[in-house]
């Protein structure tokens, strides 16, 4: 039976944000929580590509009708992406992160978190650290912006969720996994913004309900007061914002532990300190979620570890802190839309 359990996450793995090994074989712990033996096999035979169900039977050499209905548990169970047109249904090889982790939101217990926050390490290192291109980028609090700046509204949450015409909103896992092991913050929980496709698949699933552009524009008001992190998804045409914090996030958290954060980050700013309108009060430092900030006699900014986020500008009340733009040859322009994305991590892991 470990032999089916290993065949999926070998094909996990072969996917774009990968789904490492480890020496305690925590990985195929979690297979083990989330699919059947049956499941599993069937996971292997899907591709990151949405395909009907007779492509798919034909592949795993199933009928269609028994095969169907197994498809479709699955995906409503979070182990498979399952999406619509014309009438029609397609299926797709759901990622471990972001992807099948985030879909359980709704169904986790104590042993696979602990579970998760055992392999998390390994699949940040490998799925972070070890590629150019991540999942996820950082973009600035627009009130932190000086009109000066010329920036794009790939890099503007208000303009992302202005282009939207399917927007859900869902409980973030990671402070919900952190309140049921009794850890974590207590930041606004339901914030995590999903569009398109990912929105219409959260609502049939139960993840998450079906919000107005108003209404997110609150949330990302309500979000960015609280003191969390904007990150949306890793290109121009956005699936998703996430809205989070350094105790909570895993790859906040996960970050922290780097000596040099903001070289594995996607961010186009760093924040800056005019010393002579500062006065030590350390507002900056508090809000910071990734221990970017020093207070001697006046704040230091520790660019090292400055991800651009925004949150020092705006909890300023001296206009003492800035976001300065990097230097053009720093900046990072997204991929195009989200397969570029994919498509990029993918051969930057030798994968394709």
């Amino acid at each position: 039976m470990n032999d089916v359990y290993q065949n999926l996450a070998r094909h996990l793995d072969n996917l774009p944000a990968g789904f490492p090994s480890t020496e305690t074989g925590v990985e195929i712990r979690i297979l083990k929580r989330l699919f059947t033996p049956q499941e599993a096999e069937i996971a292997v035979g899907l591709v990151m590509m949405p395909e009907p169900v007779s492509a798919i039977a034909a592949r795993l050499k199933m009928a269609e009708a028994e095969l169907a209905p197994i498809l479709d548990d699955m995906s409503r169970k979070g182990l498979i992406y399952r999406s619509g047109k014309g009438g029609k249904i397609f299926y797709m090889a759901a990622q471990f992160v972001v992807g099948i982790w985030e879909y359980h939101v709704k169904s986790l217990d104590l042993d696979l978190i602990k579970d998760f926050n055992e392999y998390s390490p390994y699949l940040m290192k490998q799925a972070w650290s070890e590629t150019k291109t991540k999942q996820l980028r950082v973009i600035p609090i627009s009130k932190s912006i000086s009109a000066e700046m010329l920036t794009m509204p790939y890099d503007e949450a208000e303009q992302i969720i202005k282009k939207q015409s399917k927007i859900v909103v869902c409980p973030c896992i990671c402070r919900t996994e952190h309140k049921m092991a009794g850890k974590g913050c207590d930041r606004p929980v339901e914030v995590c913004l999903t569009f398109g496709s990912g929105a219409y698949y959260y609502e049939e699933n139960g993840l998450g309900r079906s919000i107005s552009q108003t209404e997110a524009l609150d949330i990302l008001a309500k979000g960015m007061e609280a003191g969390l992190v904007l990150q949306p998804g890793n290109s121009q045409k956005p699936t998703n914002i996430c809205l989070c914090c350094g105790c909570c996030c895993q790859i906040l958290k996960n970050l922290n532990n780097l000596d040099e954060p903001a070289k594995a980050v996607h961010t186009n700013y760093f924040g800056e300190v005019t010393a002579e309108d500062c006065t030590a009060c350390g507002i900056c430092q508090e809000r910071c979620q990734m221990q970017a900030i020093e207070i001697d006699d006046v704040a230091r900014v520790k660019k090292e570890r400055c991800i651009g986020c925004g949150l020092c500008v705006t909890s300023c009340s001296f206009d003492a802190m800035h976001l300065i733009e990097k230097a053009p040859e720093d900046r990072w322009t997204p991929p195009a839309n989200t397969v570029e994305t994919y498509v990029n991590m993918a051969k930057e892991r030798g994968k394709i």
